[in-house]
């Protein structure tokens, strides 16, 4: 009897162990009970579907066509404000798009820093953007446009990277550039991140179990605030985007998780090693970063520009991590970039 008892709590532990481990089945748009497709979509060729919002001047008559690449725990409804004046003298067509897994997108399980590029360049050509394009990534986004940088240069016409995501797993960066950035995050930061890159499998146990706080980005981000970007934060309390939970609709392991997991895997290359897609001087690099940004040490951004001196580095002060949420820091970046 005891024997029985022993072998009966194994099996409950072990059941108990599995469903803690394994995430929950997406809730995928547009299928049976699942949640509504409100957007347009594009079908790629693996047959996933993109979600994606075109505003500025018609595509077809555009004299500048940029797509912009949302950063973590958002979607294509991201804030990136440029007055209406700008966009129309200038002729700016802005495509953005859910990232898989985010908001209207079906996941993608497998998805990798390479596979990010090839996304954008499909929805580019079933949108008939034209041979080349702009991409503009902010924070976690910007993986995607190293990823751009690296496997579709000769489709780019230009690229920015705003507070541009750091992988502290980067291979050809010193070791303690490394070490003395990754020092800087909260210590339950910095063992999420370790999950991420040496546990997958366990990330979404670890991100969704009660014990203690995992994620400061998630849970806690007030935390990794600047002043100024506190400011903001509290002006978008008070006038929420009623289109703000969608970005998660889907599971947060399809979205939040996959995309740590993505990120902070082991890159087939390093960005300090890309090269310079615009040898011949049309075309332009920017990078963006705030003095203040507690999310993305500004230290390794620092060092990756200086490896790639072809990277126009701008270097904010006072400006932490959400300087793309206000509309003069925009067009400036946006101007940079065209003026180049």
């Amino acid at each position: 009897m005891m024997l029985l008892m022993i072998v009966a709590i194994l099996v409950c532990l072990v059941s108990y162990v599995y469903r803690s481990l394994k995430p929950p089945p997406p809730r995928i748009c547009g299928v049976p009970h699942g949640p509504w497709v409100t957007s347009p979509r594009i079908k790629l060729s693996d047959g996933r579907y993109l979600a994606y919002r075109e505003s500025g001047v018609d595509r077809a008559t555009a004299n500048y066509k940029i797509i912009v690449v949302h950063g973590f725990n958002s979607s294509k409804d991201m804030e990136f404000p440029i007055s209406k004046d700008l966009t129309k003298e200038q002729g700016i067509y802005f495509l953005f798009f859910d990232r898989a897994g985010y908001g209207e997108s079906d996941p993608h399980p497998s998805r990798t820093v390479k596979s990010e590029a090839y996304d954008i360049q499909e929805l580019a050509d079933k949108l008939k953007i034209g041979p080349k394009f702009y991409v503009l990534g902010v924070s976690l986004g910007a993986y995607s446009v190293y990823s751009c940088l690296k496997y579709i240069p000769h489709r780019l016409a230009g690229a920015v990277l705003v507070v541009p995501f750091v992988s502290y797993w980067w291979t050809k960066v010193p070791q303690d550039i490394l070490s003395k950035a990754f020092k800087l995050m909260p210590e339950k930061d910095q063992w999420t991140y370790r999950v991420a890159h040496y546990l997958p499998w366990l990330l979404y146990w670890w991100l969704t179990q009660k014990l203690f706080t995992s994620s400061s980005v998630i849970s806690e981000r007030s935390v990794l605030c600047s002043d100024r970007d506190l400011v903001i934060l509290k002006k978008k309390l008070e006038n929420p985007s009623p289109r703000k939970g969608k970005a998660r609709q889907q599971g947060d392991h399809e979205c939040l998780h996959r995309d740590m997991i993505a990120g902070f895997a082991t890159w087939e290359f390093d960005p300090t090693e890309l090269a310079n897609p615009f040898g011949e001087g049309v075309g332009s690099v920017h990078m963006w970063q705030g003095t203040e940004d507690r999310i993305v040490p500004r230290e390794l951004n620092q060092y990756v520009s200086k490896k790639l001196p072809w990277i126009k580095y701008h270097e904010l002060s006072g400006y932490g991590h959400l300087l793309h949420a206000e509309e003069q820091k925009c067009e400036d970046i946006i101007k940079a970039l065209l003026v180049e």
